[in-house]
């Protein structure tokens, strides 16, 4: 059902990327970083987008529209009337790969319907909403709560959250390359099971890759990075992977891994080393491998979901 009577104020919301697994952390941690999805809402008519940025055109597509799609099922599912929304969005976030766009689509439906639904909903139930209709905790508590997230789904369905503030500055660099990567493609070259000296070894990384975020011990990066759940198996989807795990702990960048399920890969710098060198060698490294990609400069963002009624 539609309700074009009842009026509401337009509302603006802008939420974070995000990065999540973190290596060995599968499934569990994510962090966001300083890349933006700006939506702006306003009741109308009939449902419009206006769309700037990266990727405008996929970003204005009105037929399954991943925000508009969770605005109106949230919607549906509470009982409410589904008030059509005139969307003007900026997005820096790339889609399909690898960078959280698709949890921060989910957040922004959800934080809509919240707002036109008037359903008072809390943080809580906002990221375990995501989370159900995302299956990714990790990226909807890092994109609604910014920072660094570690996060799980209980047997109930709800998200149980916990947030981390890294120690100290923390710049990113971001491989993007040309070609996404369908998450379902990435999953389903994972395998049923693992040996117990593979899991105890991505446990043992993990909490070691959360010390040295959390006491800003660098030094640590390199190892706590490694992972032997997912990124073996995803290499072949995700080129980009193997050739920048060669610069791991040499001068300037301390650790890489892939971002999400790929095919992006994120490389963690040195706060001292020069960035603009840093990003020089990584592309000349590439360049010699036959390999391109685009190459952002980020940080880990405390700032999670911003909202405004205007």
């Amino acid at each position: 059902m539609t309700n074009r009577t009842r009026p509401s104020q337009p509302f603006t919301i802008t939420l974070p990327a995000t990065s999540a697994n973190l290596g060995p952390a599968f499934d569990a941690a994510a962090l966001a970083f300083s890349v933006f999805l700006t939506v702006r809402a306003k009741p109308a008519e009939e449902f419009s987008i206006l769309a700037r940025g990266r990727d405008a055109e996929t970003c204005g597509q009105i037929e399954n529209h991943l925000i508009l799609t969770t605005y109106r099922d949230v919607l549906l599912d509470q009982g409410k009337p589904i008030t059509p929304l005139a969307l003007r969005m900026e997005n820096e976030i790339p889609i399909g790969k690898g960078c959280g766009s698709s949890a921060a689509a989910r957040l922004a439906g959800i934080a809509l319907a919240a707002h036109f639904g008037r359903l008072r909903w809390n943080d809580s139930r906002i990221i375990g909403e995501a989370a159900q209709r995302e299956h990714h905790p990790d990226n909807a508590a890092a994109c609604w709560m910014g920072g660094l997230a570690v996060a799980r789904m209980t047997a109930e369905g709800d998200a149980q959250v916990a947030l981390l503030v890294p120690k100290g500055k923390w710049p990113l660099l971001l491989a993007v390359p040309r070609e996404g990567l369908s998450t379902e493609q990435a999953r389903s070259v994972l395998p049923e099971q693992y040996s117990r000296a593979d899991a105890v070894t991505n446990i043992q990384n993990s909490m070691l890759l959360l010390a040295a975020l959390t006491q800003g011990r660098r030094d640590l990066l390199a190892f706590a990075l490694e992972d032997r759940i997912h990124q073996p198996f995803r290499a072949p989807l995700c080129p980009l992977l193997p050739a920048l795990q060669q610069l791991s702990g040499t001068i300037g960048i301390l650790g890489v891994a892939l971002s999400g399920a790929g095919p992006s890969v994120l490389i963690f710098l040195d706060p001292k080393a020069n960035p603009a060198r840093v990003k020089a060698r990584v592309r000349d490294h590439l360049g010699t491998r036959g390999r391109q990609a685009e190459l952002l400069a980020a940080e880990i963002t405390p700032r999670g979901a911003s909202r405004r009624v205007h």
